[in-house]
């Protein structure tokens, strides 16, 4: 196996995400050691007893000590707390980073408190599911799937590459670009199906118990793919709407605008049209897939 990219790698927060970062890069080789924290007792507790890293002793100060790369792992909310913490025990020349699906309000959250030397690096694996936890994690979350990377401007380009390499070795594709893009892009293909699946689900359990009842027993797939991403961490997706809700308002405003023509359509037995949208939607389905983000094949019994 090749040399490990880090010594060190120190996770803050042992979620789906931070625990799968912690299995890939044990069965990836790509961090010597590995230091996981969280500020829960409890999943302390379940991380030791899973084995998922070395050091799960939940002082801060000792899972830092060496740590040449340091993942905030916690939800958009807490990230400035946590950096703010954190930040006395972070050594010179390390890389600093997260996996926030936000990436402008954590790096106004996290860079104040970023000390000099220490190479802040943003970054948003595009991968998950709806479950949450140290149990949840799984070391190929992030195989074939994209992680972004936002560097700030003057950026050290060698910490940059390094950090690319960490997630290619644990599977990932990597791009990059500036923390402004990337929010106005994942607010239209992330946040917005997430608001629009909440909306869904959330207008079934309106229905009165009867009719709700029949909604879940008689489910088709589509509602079901609504509920899957509708049963996604609560305060994860909170923190996401909250910080970053000038772009989700901005791709809101033009769903609504294309709802309102769709509505027109059906309204004026306009089959044409209809038919016409579906053609183009059903192209950007195909390109998803000829792209390996997807498969062709059904949903059923995919973890």
């Amino acid at each position: 196996m090749a040399e490990p990219i880090f010594d060190r790698l120190a996770i803050i927060g042992a979620g789906l995400i931070g625990s799968s970062i912690a299995r890939a890069a044990r069965d990836y080789g790509a961090a010597g050691e590995i230091a996981i924290v969280d500020a829960s007792q409890q999943v302390m507790a379940r991380v030791r007893e899973l084995g998922i890293a070395d050091d799960a002793g939940g002082d801060v100060a000792q899972a830092l000590k060496g740590a040449d790369l340091i993942i905030i792992c916690t939800p958009v909310g807490v990230c400035g707390v946590v950096a703010q913490a954190i930040a006395p025990h972070l050594e010179k020349g390390a890389i600093l980073s997260d996996v926030g699906s936000v990436k402008g309000a954590v790096v106004a959250q996290i860079a104040p408190h970023v000390p000099s030397g220490v190479h802040f690096i943003p970054a948003h694996p595009l991968a998950g599911t709806e479950f949450s936890g140290p149990d949840a994690g799984f070391a190929t979350l992030f195989q074939n799937r994209w992680s972004i990377l936002t560097p700030l401007e003057g950026a050290d380009v060698a910490a940059v590459a390094r950090l690319a390499n960490f997630w290619t070795r644990i599977g990932a594709k990597v791009e990059t670009m500036s923390p402004e893009h990337h929010d106005k892009v994942l607010a239209l293909t992330s946040h917005l199906p997430h608001l629009i699946a909440y909306n869904i689900v959330g207008t079934a359990d309106d229905f009165g118990e009867q009719t709700r009842s029949e909604v879940i027993k008689f489910s088709a797939s589509g509602f079901r793919d609504f509920t899957r991403i509708a049963a996604s961490d609560p305060t994860m997706w909170r923190d996401i709407f909250l910080n970053n809700r000038e772009a989700v308002l901005e791709m809101l405003g033009r769903f609504n605008e294309d709802l309102s023509a769709l509505q027109r359509m059906i309204r004026r037995g306009d089959g044409e049209g209809l038919f016409d949208f579906f053609t183009r939607t059903r192209a950007i389905r195909r390109s998803i897939v000829e792209q390996g983000q997807d498969t062709s094949a059904p949903d059923f019994g995919r973890r």
